[in-house]
């Protein structure tokens, strides 16, 4: 793997033709240690956001030995991938046959589900297994998240009673858990879902082990800046102190996005300019997806030596380089005013669901990756550092 010191450097040196992905291992080990050493329970890694061997192995490192798998092939790989870590198949709906596989093949416990024919289909795969740790999935609010996950799976609280009495009588572990919607904005989506736990377990009265809060844990992005991870760890920590659980009850949490965003960035390379669309070498069916679906906006930097703070900026839209209309990315993203052809665009926190929803449609999609030395261009892990170089101590402050 080809290794530079910056992004610039990396555009400076190679002058791509086609995008370039950048990893940034460091970041992505700053994330997870973060969330290892302050997250008041036990972090399990989504993998769905990025499925990378190398971050996996990188999180593995930094402490996380939990991983929340979606699918067979996220097992397989998982287990390929890091033998020792504790899998989680926290998809509500599977099929019988990766359960069964998951289970006798892979050495995987636990298991989620919304409805009685999903509790009822593990039991079957499982062939009556007694070491099951089984997490009921209730539907919460996503209303204080930007993209919601409400619709799809989760138990309405008014079922919740016979479906958590039914698994508590087949689980050696029981669990509840939820999911606030992706990038969520305020500490408040979690103790108002926590709130709902607390009614279920009540409505229910049955002892519950685990309590899992799921992901949905922010970034920084361009316009959504949410609050420091401290303030959301503080709050789930005391509404779930206050649950009616097992006292041995553990607390787990599944971040995604907020472990690999700022592992990941692409270079691209501006092709035509029309007005203030730009026409770039990546978009909606490369690392662009939700910037191109969603209106999410990511930050960018013009990669030119003699860029500076002071140049005036305007703001611009991409196109992606694939024949297709949809191919386009309204922004705004704000860059120099007299951005050109030939130019070269770092576009950051591409690290969540960038890479994994990247295809190759219409001949178009990156295949060089950069290990990079520079900061990621945000961070919500910048903490005071204290590097040691020779007999002096140097502080650098966020």
């Amino acid at each position: 793997m080809y290794k530079h010191h910056s992004a610039l450097g990396v555009a400076l040196s190679l002058r791509p033709a086609a995008p370039v992905t950048l990893i940034r291992p460091q970041a992505a080990a700053r994330a997870a240690r973060f969330f290892a050493e302050k997250f008041p329970g036990r972090s399990l890694y989504a993998v769905k956001a990025n499925p990378s061997p190398t971050l996996l192995k990188t999180l593995w490192t930094a402490g996380i030995t939990h991983y929340d798998v979606a699918s067979i092939v996220e097992v397989r790989l998982v287990r390929r991938t890091l033998p020792n870590a504790k899998l989680c198949f926290m998809h509500p709906v599977k099929a019988e046959e990766a359960i069964a596989e998951a289970y006798f093949k892979h050495g995987v416990r636990t298991f989620s589900l919304d409805s009685l024919e999903e509790l009822s289909k593990i039991v079957r795969a499982t062939k009556g297994a007694e070491d099951l740790e089984l997490c009921v999935r209730l539907r919460v609010s996503s209303d204080y998240s930007k993209l919601s996950l409400a619709s799809k799976f989760g138990c309405e609280l008014s079922d919740a009673r016979e479906l958590l009495m039914a698994t508590r009588q087949v689980a050696d572990a029981l669990g509840i858990c939820f999911h606030v919607g992706s990038q969520a904005m305020s500490p408040h989506a979690y103790t108002q879902a926590i709130e709902r736990v607390r009614a279920a377990i009540v409505d229910a009265a049955v002892t519950v082990d685990i309590v899992d809060v799921g992901g949905g844990f922010p970034s920084s992005y361009p316009g959504m800046e949410p609050p420091p991870l401290e303030h959301y760890f503080g709050a789930i920590h005391r509404a779930f102190e206050s649950l009616p659980i097992s006292y041995s009850a553990e607390l787990w949490c599944e971040p995604g996005r907020a472990l690999s965003a700022e592992y990941s960035s692409i270079v691209v390379r501006v092709e035509r300019r029309r007005g203030q669309e730009l026409y770039i070498n990546d978009g909606a069916y490369g690392a662009l997806f939700d910037a191109a679906h969603l209106g999410w906006r990511f930050p960018v930097r013009l990669l030119r030596p003699e860029a500076n703070d002071e140049t005036d900026t305007e703001s611009f839209s991409f196109y992606g380089p694939t024949c297709d209309d949809m191919d386009h990315m309204a922004g705004p993203f704000d860059l120099p005013a007299d951005i050109k052809v030939g130019d070269y665009i770092e576009i950051g926190m591409l690290g969540a669901y960038g890479s994994a929803m990247r295809t190759d449609f219409n001949g178009f999609g990156a295949e060089t990756v950069c290990e990079v030395a520079d900061e990621p261009m945000t961070s919500l892990y910048r903490e005071e550092v204290t590097v040691e170089k020779r007999s002096n101590v140097v502080q650098i402050r966020r």
